[in-house]
């Protein structure tokens, strides 16, 4: 686990081995989102670089009758 440091500004650094991780780079948009007691940042990705994300996922679920 890795420890930030808010500046005076209310800024953070994002150390380089997790910018590394995730393929950071500067300029780009992140995400900010309270969930409970913790703040996520998540990072945007173009709708391009999702496709397929989600490839090989069972869609055979049970469903309402009305959703047939």
């Amino acid at each position: 686990m890795t420890t930030l440091t808010i500046s005076p500004k209310y800024q953070v650094v994002i150390p380089k081995a997790i910018r590394e991780i995730l393929k950071l780079r500067p300029g780009q948009k992140i995400q900010a989102i309270v969930y409970q007691d913790r703040i996520e940042l998540i990072p945007v990705r173009p709708v391009r670089k999702m496709r397929g994300f989600i490839s090989g996922i069972d869609t055979r679920v049970e469903r309402e009758d009305d959703r047939v």
